[in-house]
């Protein structure tokens, strides 16, 4: 693995693209650093800690890890990434749904760069809604639990301005992660996300030192939970990458087509399906979707407040209600974007057909069938993997931003993110007969 490294940075093309991706994460980075003007952070960074040291944390801490600290400095990159990543799922979904842009979708480039569009114009519509509920959001400190004001201008100027900062924030990281993309190594959008969340890694590891360490001659943890720490995050470390790249292979035979004196076709070859299809996207909208009801009920009174402390982050409830949520979202994603039937008549129009199943609607009900299956084993996994930190927090007493990265999206994404960027690194290395990552195993084998 350290030769593919040194062989990484030999190849002048595959180094620039390395060393311009580097100095695009540092610009990241720095964006998340501005804080936004008229702003006490110090106020805010407090409250945002306090979430982070209790029981389960919170959707603030969560958006904060998410966002790579900008959200508790009240930086320009507060908002981060998600926005464009909301907007791209919006119109991912409508186009499944929305007859006009699926005709686009199927127009090749042309139709794909005026999705894109509509996509940015989405995003810049969700800044502004996002900021202003920020903006607001701090003008009234008590939404966020502090006790002291930590503006120090006027309403609406402090709106307008934090709005116009907040939404250029988030513009400048969405192109970044654009130029990434066309100029650099892997894709833009995950990278930033990645180093927003592995910047947290630091204060993590600080937490679990302090876990260890000595009050009054007794630590709370002791070298016993050291060991299962590590032998936890090994395991699923390795669960999540072989889930990641686990795919039920079906095979799929092509007839043989006689055109003039040519023949085309005769060839076998497979069809794969991955075991968890929606990725990490089910457990974004249980999030998400899991947010608001705590918020509402305690406007209702005492009634609604004690309400929504049965539902709140990390009780029994909640976490039932997280797990079937995931469950649904997993089945409603392959829902919307895999489609047997067009895969069948796809099949059928290029002579392809699946041994001992009949072209058309026998070959759709069996990739249905056969997809269903492969999903409840992917949705299950899933399911374990984000209720795991909840349930170290919670039961165990594991720092929030420590449990963070023992399952979760975090662990999800980053996973992702680095095998992608490892098989795109790889291809460049194999191009010009380097030897990759890997000497064995599914990256190496795709030479």
């Amino acid at each position: 693995m350290l030769s593919a490294f040194t062989n990484s940075l030999k190849i002048p093309e595959l180094r620039q693209r390395i060393l311009f991706t580097l100095g695009l994460v540092f610009a990241t980075r720095i964006v998340a650093m501005v804080p936004t003007p008229g702003v006490d952070a110090v106020a805010l960074r407090e409250v945002i800690a306090d979430i982070h040291h209790r029981a389960g944390g919170g959707f603030l801490a969560l958006y904060d890890l998410f966002s790579g600290g900008a959200f508790e400095r009240a930086a320009v990159g507060a908002l981060g990434i998600m926005p464009y990543i909301s907007a791209s799922i919006i119109l991912q979904l409508m186009t499944a749904v929305v007859p006009a842009l699926e005709r686009l979708a199927r127009e090749g480039e042309s139709g794909r760069q005026k999705i894109t569009q509509y996509t940015r114009y989405l995003t810049v519509a969700l800044c502004i809604v996002q900021g202003g509920v920020m903006a607001v959001g701090l003008r009234n400190p008590a939404t966020f639990g502090i006790d002291r004001p930590i503006v120090f201008m006027a309403p609406v100027p402090f709106v307008v301005l934090t709005v116009i900062t907040l939404t250029t924030g988030t513009m400048l990281l969405m192109w970044l992660g654009e130029q990434m993309t066309e100029r650099g190594i892997g894709n833009g959008i995950s990278l930033i996300i990645t180093v927003s969340i592995v910047s947290r890694l630091p204060g993590a590891i600080q937490a679990l030192v302090q876990m260890f360490r000595r009050v009054d001659g007794v630590a709370q943890f002791n070298v016993f939970h050291l060991v299962g720490l590590l032998v936890l995050i090994f395991l699923v470390v390795a669960a999540v990458v072989a889930v990641t790249q686990a795919q039920r292979k079906i095979p799929v035979q092509y007839a043989k087509r006689v055109v003039g004196r040519k023949v085309y076709g005769g060839q076998s070859t497979y069809m794969p399906l991955r075991v968890n299809y929606a990725g990490v996207m089910p457990i974004i909208f249980a999030s998400a979707l899991l947010m608001f009801p705590p918020q509402i009920l305690r406007r209702m009174g005492a009634v609604g407040r004690s309400m929504a402390a049965q539902v709140d982050y990390g009780t029994p409830l909640h976490t039932a209600l997280y797990a079937l949520l995931i469950l649904f979202f997993s089945y409603f994603w392959v829902a919307t974007q895999f489609n047997p039937v067009q895969i069948a008549d796809d099949l059928k129009k290029y002579g392809g057909y699946v041994p001992g199943i009949r072209p058309g609607r026998p070959t759709a009900d069996f990739l249905d069938r056969t997809m269903t299956r492969i999903t409840l084993a992917g949705a299950v996994f899933l399911t374990a993997i984000a209720v795991m930190p909840m349930i170290l927090a919670r039961q165990f007493g594991v720092p929030w931003i420590v449990s963070s990265f023992f399952g979760g999206t975090s662990l999800l994404i980053i996973v992702g993110v680095m095998l992608d960027t490892m098989r795109q690194v790889e291809s460049h290395l194999l191009m010009r007969h380097y030897d990759g990552f890997l000497k064995k195993g599914k990256l190496r084998s795709r030479r």
